[in-house]
């Protein structure tokens, strides 16, 4: 058997592997840097599994270079946006993604900016080490509390209900969300109220993106709903850069519309839209959402255990779409 594994993963990824399919050839990209869809093509030929990661275009025509003989496709990432999940099913390739490990390492990264945005802390942060702190003063580099203000979550899965539960229990905030549907769980145990997405920025100190990139959410904040947000409002994405039209956020950040925007995820990843840097109102994260070390293990027994099970005729419970 021949696996390959598009950018170096844990160890425990490939400890699995290579103690369940004995003599099995596993091989992993070199370098340090995201492959093409051709370069996978390439390296991945012939191989029964792959396992990629969410910078991965894993298109039908590539899946179509690939299978057969690739019979497992296995993502290194919750999302599977980069993956033409219906030509991996005409094809027989089971795709299968890392759900549920990542929800507390993602929610505590998306608390831990609406807090750096608030309070400023990414500007704070700079001022000191450019040695420009003068000492303390009353007026000096206020932001905004937290307690007792309102969330906004868009996207009602695992990450979101546990950014909600945090700012519920933790601070006290007062919790609205967008989803397709309501959920019980989040109105009985968060006191949360089930609103429209238009409604929910209109009302929110703080908005927390927790959606998938779809067709339909794709720019799902442009230029006219970030205009509906608070002009003391933040905006939170640890969700998919394309979710937000970055460049009408920034436009929106330089003009004051809203008061800043905590970023771990990009349009153009990992470019940024021109401006963006340069702005003091911003923290931004090198999408560092899933990144502990117990996260990442984690994400790659998953991987590794769902490529075994396929290609030892088992279905594995993390199978996608």
């Amino acid at each position: 058997m021949f696996i390959y594994i598009t950018r170096a993963v844990p160890g425990v990824t490939l400890e699995i592997l290579r103690s369940s399919l004995a003599g099995a050839r596993v091989e992993v990209n070199p370098r340090d840097t995201n492959l093409s869809r051709d370069e996978i093509a390439v390296a991945a030929k012939g191989a029964d599994a792959v396992i990629c990661t969410l910078a991965d275009p894993m298109d039908a025509a590539l899946i179509g270079r690939l299978a057969p003989p690739m019979r497992v496709l296995a993502t290194y990432a919750v999302g599977t946006n980069n993956i033409d999940l219906q030509a991996a099913r005409e094809l027989g390739v089971t795709v299968c993604n890392t759900p549920g490990v990542l929800t507390d390492a993602t929610a505590e990264v998306a608390v831990g900016l609406i807090l750096a945005c608030a309070r400023r802390f990414g500007e704070g942060e700079r001022l000191t080490r450019g040695d420009r702190f003068t000492g303390w003063a009353p007026l000096f580099h206020r932001g905004q509390g937290v307690y007792g203000k309102t969330l906004g979550i868009v996207g009602a899965g695992r990450i979101g209900y546990r950014v909600a539960a945090t700012m519920r229990h933790g601070f006290g905030c007062r919790v609205l969300y967008a989803s397709r549907n309501r959920h019980s769980d989040w109105d009985e145990s968060l006191g949360a109220t089930h609103t429209g997405l238009e409604s929910l920025l209109q009302e929110s100190d703080f908005v927390s993106l927790h959606c998938p990139l779809t067709p339909q959410t794709r720019h799902l904040l442009d230029e006219r709903r970030i205009g509906l947000m608070k002009p003391t409002a933040v905006l939170v994405n640890t969700a998919r850069g394309p979710v937000v039209d970055e460049t009408a956020l920034v436009h929106a950040l330089r003009q004051g519309v809203i008061a800043g925007a905590g970023l771990d995820v990009y349009e153009e990843e990992p470019r940024l839209a021109p401006g963006l840097a340069a702005l003091e109102n911003v923290v931004l994260l090198p999408h560092i959402g899933s990144a502990t070390v117990e996260t990442r293990d984690e994400m790659g027994r998953l991987c590794a255990q769902a490529v075994v099970d396929v290609l030892q005729g088992r279905v594995p419970p993390n199978v996608a779409g």
